[in-house]
């Protein structure tokens, strides 16, 4: 059995004991360089925290470890990523994600989150979020002071 296969079925382990205890389906496996550092189970049921996600609280104990960049870090999921987890995901670094059930399969069980890339997808005036853009002149010099602190380390 290769890694890959062995962390994907332990976070397959973690969803099958998370559907136990009243939870989603949905386990993950955060490794850093080949080692498993963090394994976590979705846990909106708990916390009524939407998100929650088992890759998401991966993320976040990696993070508090490791700091914010998660380089040579792999998340081995249960499910496929939403978009939150996958954005968080590219804003750490982590190297790479490998998952076991498709959104197609998710579907018929009401747990694929497709339709929520396909909103995102789509500009912002066409989404169904009503989603406004209304320009603040100080976010500019905002950005300005943080480029000048960030410049002068």
């Amino acid at each position: 059995m290769t890694d890959d296969q062995r962390h994907l079925q332990r976070a397959i382990a973690l969803a099958r004991h998370n559907v136990a205890g009243g939870g989603r389906p949905f386990g993950a496996v955060l490794t850093y360089n080949g080692e498993v550092l963090v394994e976590a189970a979705n846990e909106i049921h708990l916390s009524q925290d939407p998100t929650a996600h088992a890759e998401m609280l991966a993320i976040r104990t990696a993070s508090q470890r490791l700091g914010a960049r998660l380089q040579d870090c792999v998340i081995y999921a249960s499910g496929q990523p939403c978009p939150m987890c996958l954005s968080a995901m590219y804003l750490s670094g982590v190297s790479r994600v490998v998952f076991a059930a498709s959104n197609e399969m998710a579907a018929p069980f009401g747990l694929s989150t497709a339709a929520i890339s396909q909103q995102i997808a789509l500009p912002l005036a066409e989404q169904h979020l009503a989603i406004e853009h209304l320009p603040q002149a100080a976010m500019a010099t905002l950005y300005h002071d943080w480029q000048a602190l960030h410049d002068a380390e």
